[in-house]
């Protein structure tokens, strides 16, 4: 029977970042995972592998679309879509590779097989039984299902089958307007697939700020991306080829039909923790199955700890990443912390959106006093030269103090630029604060400061 300080259930970003702080702070540790490579849901068949298709179609749509405009003449090329996906799967590769050898460098022990807990301080994998001062359970999230619709990752797929198609679908449904379901829709649209999203509310990416709802959907839109608000799914009925969506519209109650090659069903994650052994435990659980902790990530069973998609917050790696590192802080008697009110979200089509803090709409619920300041990427020289116009930066900031609340960014280099705006929050800057620092000329940063000037005087470009 081995020994450790602390057991890590899972290799996602939370659970390889964990094992990696837990080494570092002098804990003798060890990871369990039962994939054939380390990285989680993220590494193989999320964050990195739909990246790497953003990318390449990115690639296409310029190549396509904005070329001969810059002087760039020749034929456009052709999509040899094996080799699309031997270039996603050598993305994997290298970042799965990657993570094994910081676990060899950290001389972290990597466990293969599939966990269980039988009681507080043990894991069992296979038939060893391993024990453990701390466990941490990081075993991250599943696409959630839908009624109705039923899933064979061939013709009706989640974000894990619609990664690797046989081919380029003629036609696709997707299931939910959210960041998975625009990501991937993205990509098939660029590789010329009919794409069209059906979502049950009247706005896209739910709970982000309006405005960026409203223009994100025009910009979609112009790119070739149909959508149907508004209306729920009632059953899919699939073929080994085809499939066809059912689907009732909420303000009259009539129902519609779709037809498709591929129908992607993103309608969110479930917290996964199935097989663990938890219920037995006595581990609390919230109402909606994900497992309850304390400040300290800490479960109802002393001992026993959770972090990531399997506990309440947003479904994010980096928030997963940043309670791993947390909670490795608090097992080897640090002081772990976490600030939920800045954790930025992106999404990663073309323009990039990203937000971080409160939306417009949450600080007028909450009947707080704020300012806005917008700026246009067409006001932005970098922007423009590089046929990346489209979009723009919003600060929120109060009224009476200019502390920056959120910021919300809809344009090129978003999910990098709203980072700027994190480094403010977490020292408490003002919007003036911002707008006072100078920024490289010609960058696209300078869109953030024009915005944060225009929580003042006013922006300089527009």
């Amino acid at each position: 029977m081995s020994s450790y300080d602390v057991i890590i259930i899972g290799s996602g970003p939370g659970g390889y970042v964990s094992a990696i702080r837990c080494a570092q702070l002098g804990l003798k540790t060890a990871c369990v995972e039962g994939r054939e490579t380390l990285g989680g849901t993220c590494l193989n068949v999320g964050c990195i592998p739909s990246k790497a298709l953003l990318h390449a179609t990115h690639m296409l749509h310029e190549a396509e679309h904005n070329f001969a405009d810059m002087g760039l003449k020749g034929k456009s090329p052709s999509v040899d879509w094996n080799q699309m996906q031997a270039y996603k799967q050598g993305t994997i590769d290298t970042n799965t590779k990657g993570i094994e050898f910081l676990f060899k460098k950290n001389k972290i022990d990597w466990i293969k097989g599939w966990a269980t807990i039988p009681e507080a301080g043990k894991v069992k994998v296979g038939d060893d039984i391993h024990e453990a001062k701390n466990i941490i359970i990081a075993t991250g999230s599943e696409p959630a299902s839908l009624a109705g619709v039923e899933v064979d990752e061939k013709v009706v797929v989640t974000s894990t089958g619609v990664l690797s198609l046989n081919k380029v679908p003629k036609k696709m449904v997707v299931i939910g307007a959210g960041v998975i379901g625009l990501e991937i829709g993205s990509v098939y649209a660029r590789l010329g697939t009919e794409v069209t999203v059906v979502e049950y509310l009247d706005a896209i990416t739910p709970g982000m700020d309006g405005d960026v709802q409203k223009n994100f959907m025009r910009i979609l839109k112009k790119q070739g991306i149909n959508f149907i608000m508004g209306a729920a799914v009632q059953s899919t009925d699939a073929s080994k080829t085809k499939a066809k969506v059912t689907y009732k519209l909420r303000k009259d109650d009539s129902e519609h039909t779709l037809d498709a090659d591929v129908v992607l069903v993103a309608t969110g994650r479930k917290p996964f923790h199935d097989g663990l052994g938890i219920d037995g435990l006595g581990v609390e659980m919230t109402k909606r199955g994900q497992i309850a902790v304390n400040d300290h990530w800490e479960t109802s069973v002393k001992g026993i700890y959770a972090i990531g998609d399997v506990i309440e917050g947003p479904m994010l790696a980096h928030k997963a990443e940043d309670e791993g590192m947390a909670v490795a802080e608090v097992v080897a008697g640090k002081h772990g912390h976490v600030n939920y009110g800045v954790i930025p979200g992106v999404i990663y089509t073309h323009p990039e959106v990203a937000n971080v803090g409160a939306t417009e709409e949450q600080l007028k619920e909450a009947g707080r006093a704020y300012k806005v300041g917008k700026f246009s990427f067409m006001g932005n020289a970098r922007a423009k030269a590089v046929h990346a116009g489209e979009g723009f930066v919003k600060i929120l900031a109060d009224k009476e103090t200019d502390r920056i609340l959120g910021a919300h960014i809809i344009g090129p280099a978003a999910g990098d630029l709203i980072h700027e705006v994190c480094v403010a929050m977490e020292f408490g800057a003002s919007a003036e604060d911002l707008a006072m620092t100078c920024h490289a000329h010609p960058t696209f940063s300078e869109a953030v400061r024009e915005a944060a000037l225009a929580c003042g005087d006013g922006a300089i470009h527009m």
